[in-house]
């Protein structure tokens, strides 16, 4: 097989992290770590604990340590297999670090100012602004030419971060010669954009302070039901999808993204019957659909041994990865 063979016949790589910031929302599930699952399929697939990322906010030590254990636990609870991806924890591959101050030094300061992310935040929170948050973008284009990954699956929040790693990497190659892969955007056919139960024109968040906006993947069955009946709609009583119904666009969105119904299979089942019928059903599947997650999760935490070592394990085959492009990195930089 010659070279260009050997090029196109790999499986393309795809690579995706989740900061360790509270418990998953019913958003994260089906918006991204459901999808995660059955990539693996076809993909070779590197998923990771951003919890470097999480820097920017303030958290007890302690808690923040139990929670990137719990986030990767979750990823394997969820679906995640450790022999088909690769799941790892972003602060236990010391080479992150290492390429983001390297892509920092590269990266033009007019352009990270013009961050999104960033000047929201800025704007929200002026009193709280810290550095990192100002260089992430560096730090995830270090993520993501790291492992050479061919297509990162994003939202519409993080395309112009994708957008800028292509440039920095396309900048760095002008340079100092080929080195990166330039990654793609991967836009899954499947998924859902899942918003807030009290506050539908708003994404579910795992920071709102409405008790009843959100769906946490670890709430029990009890709870996750009378959260969806207590979820806002409009005074029709008609179960379709329509611009001005937005409680029940969301409530539709998740029934499908949860069952594999269409729209219009939905809107013929539930044709002729209330909001509450569906609202139960809605709560129902999700309850269902999560239970699994619940139980896997409980296992792992319970089984101290088999969590820190597929925890050691991820590091270590990450690490392997990553240093080969460090080093490479560094060669071209001078700097070993």
């Amino acid at each position: 097989m010659n070279e260009k063979d050997a090029v196109t016949s790999r499986r393309k790589i795809i690579l995706s992290g989740i900061q360790p910031t509270g418990t998953f929302t019913l958003g994260n599930y089906l918006g991204a770590v459901k999808n995660w699952r059955h990539l693996q399929e076809e993909y070779d697939c590197y998923y990771f604990v951003a919890d470097l990322h999480a820097l920017t906010v303030y958290h007890d030590p302690a808690a923040r340590r139990k929670a990137s254990r719990a986030a990767f636990a979750l990823l394997l609870a969820c679906g995640l297999d450790p022999e088909e991806s690769l799941v790892f924890i972003q602060s236990h591959v010391p080479a992150h670090a290492q390429m983001g101050w390297m892509l920092s030094c590269l990266s033009p300061f007019g352009d990270l100012s013009r961050m999104t992310q960033f000047k929201d935040k800025s704007a929200k929170h002026p009193e709280d602004i810290n550095a990192g948050l100002f260089t992430y973008p560096a730090l995830m284009a270090g993520d993501i030419l790291l492992y050479q990954a061919d297509y990162v699956p994003v939202g519409a929040d993080q395309t112009q971060h994708l957008e800028f790693t292509r440039n920095i990497a396309a900048r760095f190659n002008h340079v100092y010669g080929e080195t990166f892969r330039l990654p793609e955007g991967y836009f899954p056919k499947a998924g859902a954009r899942v918003m807030s139960l009290a506050e539908p024109t708003a994404k579910m968040s795992k920071s709102d302070e409405n008790a009843k906006a959100t769906i946490y993947i670890l709430d029990d069955e009890n709870t996750i039901l009378r959260k969806f009946k207590s979820a806002v709609t409009d005074s029709e009583a008609e179960v379709a999808f329509r611009e001005g119904k937005d409680g029940i666009n969301n409530l539709m969105t998740i029934y499908s993204a949860v069952t594999g119904k269409s729209l219009d299979e939905i809107t013929a089942e539930f044709a002729g019957r209330g909001y509450g019928d569906f609202k139960t059903a809605v709560g129902t599947v999700v309850a269902d659909e999560l239970r699994p997650i619940r139980e896997n999760y409980a296992r792992l935490m319970e089984d101290k041994a088999y969590l820190d070592a597929e925890v050691a394990k991820g590091a270590e085959r990450a690490a392997h990865i990553a240093e080969k492009t460090l080093r490479k990195t560094m060669r071209k930089m001078g700097l070993c």
